[in-house]
């Protein structure tokens, strides 16, 4: 069934939301609802600090991410914690109807949360918009994108999530590493001292050595 459900078409977002500070995480799992009034559902972990908060506000933002969105990004949305980390921090955002959306995004929006439906991993909140932004002319990029261009790997957290199989030792004769951050892999004997992580942006440093 996972392999069938692999083929839906996905997108891939930073859904924000504001109390005292901004929060934010990365999303693939967005979708129109209606259009007249123009409604949206994201679905969002409850382990995520951004579920906490857009349950408490009522309100949240999405901003489209292209192809050419800067990894590092990626990185800290997706794999880092807002209850730890000020994700905006190092980011250019502008704020509309006082929610944090990114500048250099394909646009965005903010939505006021009209229902909500918990499911055993999940909330889904579906919101009426309220405000959009429209942004640059790039492509948007897709989960399909983001798992065979930049080889990247779903949090546990992501709807889309499967854990990854056991590698068969015959196939490589490679060492392969993999970054603790995102679980991108790659094969090579070593990796030069100034390699970055092209999913999250991290330095050789992240990367550690999987035994095949």
């Amino acid at each position: 069934m996972k392999h069938v459900l692999s083929k839906i078409s996905y997108g891939i977002y930073i859904v924000g939301s504001k109390m005292d500070r901004p929060v934010g995480c990365i999303a693939n799992s967005v979708m129109q609802i209606t259009s007249d009034p123009s409604t949206v559902a994201i679905s969002i972990n409850h382990n995520n600090y951004t579920n906490e908060i857009i349950k408490k506000t009522g309100q949240f933002s999405v901003s489209i991410l292209s192809e050419k969105v800067d990894p590092s990004i990626i990185g800290t949305f997706g794999y880092q914690s807002s209850r730890k980390v000020d994700k905006y921090k190092n980011v250019e955002t502008e704020e509309l109807a006082g929610l944090p959306l990114l500048k250099n995004s394909c646009g965005g929006f903010v939505c006021r949360v009209v229902a909500t439906t918990e499911t055993s991993s999940h909330t889904i909140f579906i919101g009426e918009v309220i405000a959009q932004q429209d942004g640059n002319s790039e492509i948007p990029m897709t989960y399909r994108y983001y798992q065979e261009v930049l080889k990247g790997k779903s949090p546990q957290n992501a709807p889309t999530y499967v854990p990854e199989e056991s590698t068969d030792q015959t196939q490589s004769k490679k060492s392969v590493w993999r970054c603790k951050v995102c679980g991108y892999t790659i094969e090579a004997d070593t990796l030069p001292e100034d390699f970055v992580c092209p999913v999250c942006g991290q330095p050789v440093s992240a990367f550690v050595k999987i035994e095949v």
